[in-house]
C-alpha cells in the first residue's frame, strides 16, 4: 500500500475527499472566482493527488527531492491543460454530443451502445488508462502477469489503434484487478461496453456504480445486475 493511502479508502473516493478540500480552500481564499472554477480546480487536485498514490515509492521519492521546482512545473501543467482544453473546444463537440447520447436516461439497448462505443476515443469515456508499460513500472505487475490476466479475462483491456491494448486504471487495486471482472466480462461480452457500465451510475443497483461495488466486494450483487443488463 502507498504511504499516501488510507486502509478502506478507494482511488475515486480519495480523489473527491481532496476535491473538496481543495474547493473550500479555494473558495475561502478568492470568493469572486467563479463556481465551475472552483470544481473544475478541485478535480484537478483531486486527480493528481490520487496519480500520486499510484506511482512506485521510487517515483514517490523523486518527486520529494524537487520541491523547490514543483511550483514552475504545476504552472507549466496547467498552462498545457489550458491549451489541450481550448483545442479540444474548438475542435468542436461532435465526440462529446455523441457520448452525452450514449449516457442519456433514455434506454439504449447494450448493442446500441457498444456500436457507439467503438466509434469514440477511449479518453473521451473510460478515464485513466495505461500500458503495460506503465503497470509494470508504477504498480509492479510484470507483463507475463498482465497477458496471462488478460487471456483469462481477469482484466478488462481496451483496443487503442492496431493491436495495442490499454488497461483502466480503476480496476486495480493493491496491485491485482478487483474481483468480479471476470464475471462481468462473461455475462456482457464487450470489454469496452463492460467498462461503460461497471463505471457509471447502473440502474440494475438503484444507481450505485458497480465497480465501487466490487471494489467492496459485493461480487455477487453486480455480477446479477451484470446479467440483467446484458444483451438478451
Amino acid at each position: 500500500m502507498s504511504r499516501f493511502q488510507t486502509p478502506g479508502l478507494g482511488q475515486d473516493d480519495f480523489a473527491e475527499m481532496v476535491a473538496e478540500d481543495v474547493e473550500r480552500a479555494l473558495a475561502h481564499y478568492d470568493e469572486a472566482i467563479n463556481q465551475s472554477t472552483v470544481v473544475s480546480v478541485g478535480k484537478i487536485a483531486g486527480s493528481i493527488a490520487s496519480a500520486v498514490t499510484l506511482l512506485s515509492p521510487k517515483h514517490q521519492r523523486a518527486i520529494d527531492a524537487i520541491h523547490a521546482d514543483l511550483p514552475g512545473l504545476a504552472s507549466k501543467f496547467v498552462r498545457a491543460l489550458a491549451a489541450e482544453a481550448a483545442r479540444r473546444s474548438e475542435a468542436g463537440t461532435a465526440g462529446t454530443n455523441r457520448l452525452t447520447a450514449l449516457l442519456a436516461d433514455e434506454p439504449l439497448s447494450a448493442p446500441q451502445r457498444s456500436d457507439d462505443l467503438e466509434s469514440m476515443l477511449i479518453e473521451d469515456w473510460a478515464g485513466r488508462v495505461a500500458g503495460s508499460t506503465y503497470l509494470e513500472e508504477n504498480l509492479g505487475i510484470a507483463r507475463s502477469t498482465l497477458h496471462r490476466w488478460q487471456r483469462r479475462g481477469d482484466v478488462i483491456a481496451l483496443r487503442k489503434g492496431g493491436r495495442k491494448h490499454v488497461f483502466p486504471l480503476a480496476q486495480f487495486v493493491d496491485g491485482r484487478p478487483v474481483a468480479g471482472i471476470s464475471d462481468v466480462l462473461k455475462q456482457i461480452g464487450n470489454p469496452r461496453l463492460v467498462w461503460l457500465w461497471l463505471t457509471r451510475p447502473a440502474a440494475e443497483l438503484d444507481g450505485r456504480i458497480p465497480i465501487d461495488l466490487l471494489r467492496q466486494d459485493q461480487v455477487g450483487d453486480v455480477v446479477e445486475a451484470a446479467r440483467a443488463f446484458a444483451p438478451g
